[in-house]
């Protein structure tokens, strides 16, 4: 695309999948475009909307059980939009919104929801609710540590062949390892597809991250953002936490 094309956000459900704030993912994709001369849109799509479907980029959000489950429901009516999640789109899903998009989600009372099955994980609860903060070293070249905030009961493993967005140095994530190291994985990534527990919100402790769904967006050499407050609150979250994993 070139520099003068809109770039369109879509933030979903932002009325059900909102406890945490994660709406202001689009925020700073919107912003980190507009500081480089680069058009963008956020569209907001709420559970009254019918969606759109020719958005560049899409966010899913955190949020309770009961939210979750109707969003899923929601999103599995609109097959447009599915297909689009699939196929097209670059999508950044946090917490319940990463659970919804795998193959199936179960509850604390032991019963299972359909997923939208775009990705090979399953979710079940663990046994205590993983709450405070997270550093990640990401698997994404560039990108470097991601840090963030966990609060959810969610076990997420993926299936062979699926990859981690990155490995935890502190906190749960998706309290699951590999199976063939003791490290735990966080979120989950494909080639448009990138999941994570961390809210923030995420896009704002991580402006690597962003820049990196950016790219794929655009497909443009974004240049750098010379913004010292953002660096210097990163080394705040990151200074004195690390404590590797075995």
């Amino acid at each position: 695309m070139s520099a003068e094309s809109t770039v369109t956000i879509g933030l979903l459900l932002p009325d059900v999948l909102g406890t945490y704030s994660d709406a202001g993912n689009a925020t700073i994709l919107a912003q980190r475009l507009r500081w480089r001369g680069i058009p963008a849109e956020v569209r907001t799509i709420t559970a009254r909307d019918v969606p759109a479907t020719g958005c560049a980029v899409y966010l899913l959000g955190g949020g309770e059980d009961t939210a979750q489950q109707f969003a899923s429901d929601w999103l599995r009516r609109h097959d447009q939009l599915r297909r689009v999640l699939e196929t097209s789109a670059v999508t950044l899903a946090v917490c319940a919104g990463l659970q919804i998009l795998g193959r199936t989600m179960t509850d604390a009372g032991g019963h299972h929801y359909p997923g939208l099955d775009l990705l090979d994980i399953t979710t079940a609860p663990g046994r205590r609710r993983a709450v405070g903060e997270v550093i990640a070293t990401c698997a994404l070249p560039g990108v470097g540590s991601l840090t963030g905030f966990e609060n959810h009961r969610g076990v997420t493993t993926l299936g062979p062949g699926t990859a981690p967005l990155g490995r935890v140095v502190t906190g749960t994530g998706n309290g699951t390892g590999d199976g063939t190291t003791t490290c735990r994985n966080e979120g989950v990534l494909t080639d448009h597809i990138i999941g994570t527990y961390l809210h923030g919100p995420v896009l704002a402790r991580n402006p690597a991250l962003a820049d990196h769904i950016l790219h794929k967006v655009t497909g443009l050499a974004l240049p750098p953002l010379q913004l010292p407050d953002q660096a210097a609150l990163r080394d705040t979250y990151l200074r004195g936490r690390f404590s590797r994993c075995g």
